[in-house]
């Protein structure tokens, strides 16, 4: 984590940058500047540098079973989280523990919770004093079929993504994250989400369409979505 804050977003969002003059609002315009189309050119140079800095880390996580990738085409975590909205890790401190052998790794789909443990589905069978589900994440789309209906949410197709082609990102390329901060196939149905920029600067034009819609006044916008990838 030390290392991506310093070479893939020091230049935006550090103490030397704020030194340099960078204010939030100018951060939030040059990175929702670059279009994601160009953005994954940017992002692999950046990783490389990473993966050779801390290469001997890696290699002691990949020694201990961590399962580790740079993304498909080794753009690394930034244009995961934009295509897919998983498949990384920031570490905090839980990597050395593992590269340590303080924590222990184990691959494969749970089966079976047992009274002792858990049960892989290639008959692992690991003993346990404690269990935590850690899965309480899920797709927006996925909530809106459990909250409001399933026909709402194939009405609204998939949200967010890029439509990429790459793992877990279909296409057809749309170039901007599907469904996000505008109007939706559901009227009056908005979605808002994403990391502290995009929850910062998005929220912005999202709440304008809306205080505008309010007071009745004309605003166009860059089109309905079509809808993509039923849930």
């Amino acid at each position: 984590s030390e290392s991506l804050m310093e070479v893939a977003l020091g230049e935006l969002d550090s103490k030397k940058a704020v030194q340099n003059g960078m204010t939030t609002h100018k951060a939030d315009m040059t990175f929702a500047s670059l279009p994601y189309r160009l953005m994954p050119e940017f992002q692999v140079p950046l990783y490389q540098e990473i993966k050779e800095r801390d290469a001997d880390f890696y290699e002691a996580l990949e020694k201990a079973g961590f399962q580790l990738d740079w993304g498909d085409d080794n753009s690394g975590l930034f244009m995961k989280y934009l295509r897919r909205g998983s498949g990384y890790y920031m570490d905090v401190g839980s990597s050395q523990l593992i590269v340590d052998g303080k924590i222990k790794l184990a691959h494969g789909q749970v089966t079976e919770v047992t009274e002792a443990g858990v049960t892989l589905e290639d008959g692992t069978a690991l003993s346990a004093d404690l269990i935590v589900y850690a899965t309480g994440y899920g797709s927006m789309n996925g909530w809106s079929a459990e909250l409001i209906g399933q026909d709402v949410a194939d009405k609204v197709g998939k949200c967010w993504g890029i439509g990429s082609e790459t793992t877990k990102d279909p296409g057809p390329w749309v170039g901007e994250q599907r469904n996000m901060w505008k109007p939706t196939q559901q009227e009056a149905l908005w979605f808002h989400g994403g990391n502290l920029h995009q929850s910062r600067h998005y929220s912005i034009y999202l709440s304008l369409q809306l205080k505008a819609r309010m007071e009745g006044i004309p605003i166009s916008v860059y089109g309905v979505p079509q809808t993509y990838h039923l849930t």
